[in-house]
């Protein structure tokens, strides 16, 4: 039985959160982070980089945040070029906003961070797919160390801290904490029709369209059999998968439905949630000519 497969254009889109305290949140992602607040309505906040909207925060004070369960592992910010890349660091340095890591992972590098909430984020660049490393036919990806000297060497040195995130900056990829891999992967890949890119282990997968490293992570870092979080934590409310048109929407639904995935309506498309929780918001979005 062939499976089906998401058209090459499909992308991620706005990731929605939870967050404590709005204002703190809106200061540390346009300050610390160099996002543009787009609006703000009530205890809503719409966050991008020029006219691209990334983040959608929502305001819930009273929310905890728990620990050992399924949700966000980080979202992930795609800058256009390596330079991009250098000037974000510069400017998290500038700002004394603290890294919880630094990646090279052969097809991209990566900065590592978490908001005052405890959402992790990982700002990147690709390389060229033509030096992404094929083993025995395989995507492989690595996790090693960062060479920070000469990222920053990217920049010139009248080269100002980038003030802000610039444009062409995208939401790259999503990466969640899941309860089994098993049944997420079934969700992502025969339901969805993303591919499966590269196993790690026992533990953790990634799946893409169109030949993309990932657009989607999945973990059991949490545990496995991890719970879902309790209903109004702090973290993930859901994320977007754009997709290039209503027919594709469509027969994602339909198969959302026939397997007996419970679908709600959205603007745009609707919403459904993966085995272990984590909501999913699939949205059509005409590609211009």
């Amino acid at each position: 039985m062939s499976l089906p497969r998401l058209p090459a254009t499909t992308a991620v889109g706005a990731v929605h959160l939870r967050v404590r305290d709005l204002d703190r949140a809106i200061g540390f992602y346009t300050e610390g982070l160099g996002l543009r607040l787009q609006g703000r309505v009530g205890d809503v906040a719409r966050l991008g980089a020029w006219n691209s909207e990334l983040l959608v925060l929502v305001e819930a004070p009273g929310a905890a945040k728990p620990r050992g369960t399924t949700g966000l592992y980080h979202f992930a910010l795609l800058v256009p070029s390596r330079r991009d890349l250098a000037r974000s660091l510069r400017h998290l340095i500038a700002k004394r906003v603290p890294l919880t890591g630094m990646s090279d992972h052969s097809v991209s590098e990566s900065l590592y961070l978490s908001d005052p909430d405890g959402n992790g984020i990982e700002i990147y660049r690709d390389r060229p797919r033509e030096e992404w490393p094929i083993v025995d036919g395989q995507l492989r990806m690595t996790t090693d160390p960062l060479d920070v000297e000469s990222l920053l060497a990217e920049c010139g040195p009248k080269d100002a801290p980038q003030a802000g995130l610039p444009s062409g900056t995208r939401m790259g990829h999503v990466h969640l904490h899941v309860a089994h891999l098993a049944d997420s992967e079934r969700f992502y890949s025969e339901i969805l029709g993303f591919e499966l890119r590269q196993r790690f282990g026992r533990t953790a997968l990634f799946l893409a369209a169109g030949g993309y490293h990932h657009h989607i992570g999945l973990n059991t870092w949490a545990g496995v059999g991890a719970p879902p979080p309790p209903p109004g934590a702090l973290g993930l409310l859901h994320f977007e998968v754009l997709l290039p048109d209503t027919g594709t929407l469509d027969g994602i639904l339909k198969r959302l439905r026939a397997a007996g995935v419970p679908v709600t309506e959205a603007p745009g498309g609707g919403e459904a949630a993966d085995p272990s929780g984590n909501a999913v918001r699939l949205l059509a979005r005409p590609q211009s000519k």
